[in-house]
């Protein structure tokens, strides 16, 4: 029995883990490069090199730290930068319970707490694009590549980044978007469905930029507004069968 258990791990990590760190190692090189230079604002902040990694080991939400660096640098309270942070922070909700449904049925819950740690925009990008049913296997492998380069990238930023030139630092920022192209792109191709919520998102977010009312909604906001308005038209007007678990 035990060496049957054993077969099914290994099959398991072959089949799921493996491609996950794959899929990480792209998301791990982004992240070092926006990370550089969370490091070199954490400093600014009056952060010092440890906590600047603590932060970013303990918390992988690029625009939640920025919030809290920033609310830190202004003399901000406990209670205003924790309240920062939930507002900030509030789309990981929607994805949390997005992936909490894709999840293999048949897994154990704690696996689900486990995948919270990573659940980041770009690690639920390629979770969710997985087909059928996601393994917790595969998420474990994609935050094994990519948190380390979160990581370093603050750190790097915090020891090394004031003596960059500002040229360089701006073209480190735009790895982010590249790869989120990289993400997106590919099953735009695939489904007409996908493309169109893709264009019609992009075309919602640039209203919300640059309307005179709705930018001063907070981004965190933003991405929970449009994910319910343009996800929820979509899943009305072209919803998906119900796909049968594995056996």
């Amino acid at each position: 029995m035990d060496e049957k258990k054993k077969q099914k791990v290994s099959g398991e990590i072959q089949r799921w883990f493996v491609p996950g760190l794959k899929a990480g190692i792209p998301i791990g090189m982004g992240y070092f490069a926006v990370a550089f230079t969370l490091g070199i604002a954490a400093r600014k902040a009056g952060m010092n090199v440890f906590q600047a990694g603590f932060m970013s080991a303990t918390m992988l939400a690029s625009a939640g730290q920025f919030a809290g660096i920033n609310a830190l640098a202004s003399g901000a309270g406990y209670v205003e930068m924790i309240v920062a942070e939930i507002v900030v922070n509030l789309r990981y909700l929607l994805m949390s319970g997005a992936l909490s449904q894709k999840v293999m049925g048949d897994k154990p819950f704690f696996h689900r707490f486990l995948m919270a740690y990573g659940v980041t925009d770009e690690i639920f990008a390629v979770s969710m694009g997985v087909e059928g049913r996601l393994h917790p296997w595969y998420m474990y492998g994609a935050i094994v590549t990519a948190m380390p380069g979160w990581v370093l990238g603050t750190v790097m930023g915090a020891l090394l980044g004031m003596i960059l030139p500002s040229r360089a630092m701006s073209a480190m920022s735009v790895a982010l978007y590249g790869m989120f192209l990289a993400i997106v792109i590919p099953p735009s191709k695939k489904s007409p469905v996908i493309a169109g919520v893709v264009l019609v998102s992009m075309a919602v977010s640039t209203i919300f930029a640059m309307a005179p009312v709705l930018n001063r909604i907070s981004s965190g906001f933003q991405i929970i507004l449009l994910t319910i308005l343009v996800a929820g038209a979509a899943a009305i007007l072209f919803p998906v069968k119900e796909e049968r678990e594995e056996a």
